[in-house]
């Protein structure tokens, strides 16, 4: 990696730290793209930890075109280049399907729209450089849940949308896969795993496992929740050299999850 430059979208916190994190400690070039500035300055002194090359917080929202627009351009001004791109925006949501137009509008904007308008932004420089596009979906884009249909049906848009973009630049050398993790321990699964331990008497290190099968019912075969550092590192990888015959993939990584 030593010598790329990777931008980062959501790549202050949870997944998108994580895929910022592996490849800043690989040796290459990072900057990653946040609204909440203090967010960005915690996320950018945590990478400059392990980085052994160049680590920058770019200050921006993508929830306009215009905003991903600059946010992108001055990123890749710091960068000097782009030779890669992971977007892991897109809050969870849990809703029902019965939620107003407005709504649908705004999970449409957010979850599918700041994808289109970061890939759309970043394709210029990729061409130049032939480099690589990380989407993320979900697993529950294939076993769709009531309470978060709304969410899954956006993630389903940007599954087809990456396939689409793979087809379209191909032939510029471009390559654009979608990782779509199942349930992840972040934060809000840490405080929960937290809440579960005090409340119930469950030991710590079995709470959220034993409230994932028995009172969710998930279906997962290694009976735990994946870490934000197995995401990070399938993107790392996606992005890398080493899966330059890779694109228009949808890649899953879920614990085994409903397959």
């Amino acid at each position: 990696m030593r010598g790329k430059r990777f931008l980062v979208v959501g790549g202050t916190a949870g997944i998108g730290l994580a895929a910022a994190s592996v490849l800043a400690a690989e040796g290459a070039s990072i900057a990653v793209i946040g609204r909440n500035q203090q967010r960005l300055d915690e996320a950018v002194e945590h990478l400059c930890v392990g980085a052994t090359s160049e680590v920058f917080g770019v200050r921006g929202d993508v929830s306009t075109h215009a905003g991903a627009l600059d946010a992108v351009n001055r990123a890749v001004e710091f960068l000097g280049g782009l030779n890669g791109v992971a977007i892991t925006t897109g809050l969870i949501g849990h809703e029902p399907i019965g939620i107003s137009d407005a709504r649908w509008v705004e999970v449409f904007s957010d979850v599918f729209m700041s994808t289109v308008r970061v890939v759309e932004a970043c394709l210029p420089y990729l061409v130049s450089t032939q480099g690589s596009i990380v989407t993320t979906a979900a697993y529950s884009i294939r076993a769709p849940e009531i309470a978060r249909l709304p969410y899954a049906s956006m993630k389903s848009a940007v599954a087809t949308f990456t396939k689409g973009i793979a087809k379209a630049y191909g032939q510029e050398g471009v390559r654009a896969n979608c990782v779509a993790p199942g349930a992840i321990e972040t934060a809000s699964l840490t405080a929960l795993r937290r809440h579960v331990s005090e409340t119930k008497g469950i030991p710590y290190n079995e709470a959220l496992e034993r409230v994932m099968v028995d009172e969710w019912h998930l279906d997962i075969a290694l009976q735990r929740p994946g870490r934000a550092t197995e995401v990070g590192n399938l993107i790392a990888f996606v992005l890398s050299d080493l899966a330059a015959y890779m694109t228009g993939t949808l890649i899953n990584i879920d614990g085994g999850t409903n397959f």
